[in-house]
């Protein structure tokens, strides 16, 4: 990916640039202490003067007045703010009309900025003061005061908090007055230029100790630059939050959200004072101080997916290279590309007007359909369809082009959602709730209405990153989620009434990726990766989990890996210095994914005896005892020296009924309580109160036998063993309560045991006779 910049040959202003900003993908202002505010057009190359300001007035800052707020357009939009030197901000119609100058500041006002849905506006200036306005520029408060001037400002993602400078500090004021602040030294020199990205939520700072940095909301650092010839004077994020801009003396870069760059550019500018990007984010602007106003537009994106690789080779034509035969296509737009995405054998282009659907064994006829007004800010893929985000909502499309669902919640902001925040499945979609970021909305993609009874899924802690499986039946579909703390977890997204159950996969876990064709998961833990061959286990028995896990070591990557895709049996990973990695998974387990989910139970027990490899055998035991296949699952659990697991499956074979059958199944994953209640409803009394027997729960048995009527001495004989075996003197009240009444003869219980079961094999000997006849007929 590189820039690919544009300067005309002389310059249209007389003096240094000092801001610019975009009014709709193809035009510009640019304001210059020469006081004229141009208008660049960039579809007829024409520049005209907008007015001339009086000679009093010279410019520092310019921001629009935002054009959308939750996909709804606004009224206002026709307006921005332009800051000045002589303590004033001024709000200026499109035609150059100075609506209304406010004296704000002593001094310049060094910086102004409205907030994202255009209810406030916070300038700063050279007499260290915040202050915060309304829509029609009164003043509403003075946030902050300081001893040295406050260079820039920017609005956090809810517009609830304030980002600013204080000399070589950066500092969080909460617009809440018992908030905590946050402050922190960020650079050896003044900091000049800071901006903080809605989408992300990250930080970008820029200094005179020539080094820019990024930081998380808490003031954490996360990438810090090494020094640069001259201070870094401007810097931007890119409205998606994917990349950013920095600029300097004759410099101009291009990165990518975790610092490292993908481009640097030496145009002939001076220092760039101000950047600004487009709202679909393809093209860039910049203030220069000798007069020019440069353009920028990203170029040379590469997209990868099985033998195929396209690159973006200009701003509407891409080329697509088949690695295998080293055929070339060219594909052509009628309007600029603005988002692309590659998966599933389609290629999904979304150009400012248009979606062209490309199916990978055609590149010549693809399936073209309009798009509504709204950039698309991210385009998702699963097998059967895509999903299209814009600044108004989310939509599902079939691969055809046909609008499958809109899906629609309380609070919606689509011009936040990113890749970490929403996730896509054949048959459901999970969204990471903005407004309280432990909640996980999940919709049917298919109807776009909210799944089961409409109650999302809370978890305990905020969660950072959600992914949904991609293969299997949409009654076991999972979902895998990364939380604050860094733990990874994955739970059902249907429960059919039952209480969610989230299990813990690992902690430490930093990045995340589905296998496209099984339900396999990657991970980054600590600085490993980690392939978790089958998730699922920790439903049915979570202490096989550390068997079935593939850890690779993290020797041959750099620091903070991060996991692109997991297509087939390749990992790509992307290291902290921009790199791609690949790393090779063995294809094995997919394999026996595959045999499990059609019943080839005797395939999956040959490949694992060909392949000789314990995780593969504790994954078929998980697998096989999900599907209940007792007979595979002993000769697994058998290969991986689980003995007591195989006596308990041969206890569950010898079972008399069915029921008991699938009680002592459900004991086997843990599932305590549906098991007593499979027993309960098919009149087996005596196993449920046994099963409790079993698992020590003396007064949950006694409650069921006293609510019954039945088995209260074998309640009371099973505990009175068990006390003696100890030594121990009976305490509890109910027992002893139940004790007084009730006569205790061990032979008298054992005689009525042996009856229950006689009774039992008795049942599910006529029912099975039952059966055969109806069969029969």
């Amino acid at each position: 990916m590189r820039l690919k910049t544009s300067l005309l040959q002389e310059p249209k202003h007389k003096e240094l640039v000092s801001c610019v900003g975009w009014t709709s993908a193809d035009e510009l202002y640019s304001c210059s202490e020469d006081h004229q505010i141009l208008k660049w057009n960039l579809l007829t190359s024409e520049t005209n003067l907008v007015v001339k300001l009086p000679d009093d007035i010279y410019p520092i800052d310019l921001h629009w007045f935002p054009k959308t707020v939750g996909g709804k357009k606004q009224n206002q939009s026709e307006i921005f703010v332009l800051t000045s030197t002589d303590g004033k901000f001024h709000l200026t119609s499109k035609i150059g009309r100075v609506e209304k100058s406010v004296e704000a500041h002593k001094g310049a006002v060094l910086a102004g900025r409205w907030n994202y849905d255009g209810t406030a506006l916070i300038t700063a200036g050279e007499d260290g003061q915040i202050k915060i306005w309304s829509k029609s520029g009164m003043l509403r408060s003075t946030l902050a005061s300081q001893g040295s001037p406050v260079y820039s400002v920017a609005w956090g993602p809810d517009s609830d908090r304030i980002l600013y400078t204080s000399g070589r500090q950066l500092v969080i004021k909460p617009l809440q007055p018992s908030a905590k602040v946050i402050q922190w030294k960020a650079h050896d020199g003044v900091v000049l230029k800071v901006d903080w990205n809605s989408v992300n939520d990250l930080i970008l700072s820029g200094g005179e100790d020539c080094k820019y940095k990024v930081w998380d909301s808490f003031g954490r650092v996360l990438y810090s630059s090494s020094s640069h010839d001259y201070p870094v004077t401007s810097l931007s994020w890119a409205p998606d939050g994917e990349l950013f801009a920095v600029g300097s003396f004759n410099t101009l870069r291009l990165c990518d959200k975790t610092g490292w760059s993908y481009a640097l550019e030496k145009p002939n500018t001076g220092s760039v004072f101000s950047l600004a990007w487009s709202a679909d984010g393809t093209q860039l602007a910049g203030a220069c101080g000798n007069g020019h106003v440069i353009f920028a537009h990203v170029v040379e994106q590469h997209w990868e997916w099985k033998n195929f690789v396209i690159t973006l080779t200009k701003r509407r034509t891409m080329q697509v290279r088949n690695v295998m035969n080293d055929a070339v296509d060219v594909l052509e737009f009628r309007d600029r590309v603005i988002k692309t995405s590659l998966a599933y054998g389609h290629l999904v282009v979304a150009t400012s007007l248009q979606c062209y659907v490309y199916n990978s064994r055609n590149w010549n006829t693809p399936l073209i359909f309009d798009l509504k007004e709204g950039t698309v800010s991210l385009i998702l893929q699963a097998e059967k369809h895509l999903l299209l985000v814009d600044g108004a909502g989310l939509y599902v499309f079939s691969y055809e082009g046909r609008l499958i669902s809109s899906p629609k919640f309380p609070g919606m902001r689509a011009d936040i959602l990113n890749a970490q925040g929403v996730s896509l499945s054949h048959d459901t979609i999970g969204i990471r709730d903005k407004s309280d970021e432990k909640v996980i909305l999940l919709f049917d993609a298919l109807s776009g209405k909210a799944l089961g009874d409409g109650k999302p899924l809370t978890h305990k802690l905020e969660v950072v990153e959600i992914a949904l499986d991609q293969s299997g039946p949409s009654n076991e579909r999972k979902i895998a989620l990364i939380d604050k703390n860094r733990d990874l977890y994955v739970t059902s997204v249907r429960h059919l009434g039952r209480e969610t159950k989230i299990c813990k996969l690992g902690s430490m876990v930093h990045s995340m990726a589905w296998n496209d064709a099984a339900n396999i998961l990657c991970g980054i833990q600590d600085n490993q990766l980690t392939v978790w061959y089958y998730p699922s286990v920790v439903f049915t028995d979570k202490e096989l989990l550390p068997t079935t896990l593939l850890i690779k070591d993290g020797s041959e990557f750099s620091r903070a890996p991060h996991i692109l895709s997991y297509v087939g049996t390749k990992v790509t990973l992307r290291q902290g210095d921009g790199s791609l990695v690949y790393s090779n998974i063995p294809p094995y387990p997919a394999l026996l994914h595959e045999y499990s989910a059609s019943a080839r139970w005797e395939d999956a027990l040959r490949l694992c005896r060909f392949a000789k490899d314990q995780s593969l055998w504790a994954c078929l035991a998980g697998m096989a005892m999900a599907h209940r296949e007792l007979t595979t699952a002993e000769m697994a659990y058998a290969a991986i020296g689980e003995l007591p697991r195989v006596q308990y499956i041969n206890f569950i074979k010898e079972q008399p009924s069915k029921e008991s059958s699938l009680a002592h199944m459900l004991m086997f994953s843990g599932q305590v309580q549906e098991a007593e209640a499979t027993l309960l409803q098919a009149g087996l009394i005596y196993q449920a109160i046994r099963v409790n027997i079993d698992l020590f729960n003396w007064e949950r048995a006694l409650e069921l036998a006293v609510k019954h009527k039945t088995h209260v001495d074998t309640v009371l004989a099973y505990r009175g063993k068990f006390l003696q075996k100890f030594g121990r003197e009976e305490t509890n009240k109910r027992f002893l309560q139940y004790s007084e009444g009730v006569e205790v003869d061990w032979e008298k219980v054992q005689a009525k045991i042996e009856m229950e079961l006689s009774n039992e094999r008795e049942k599910a000997a006529n029912s099975s006779v039952r059966s055969s006849v109806a069969s029969r007929r």
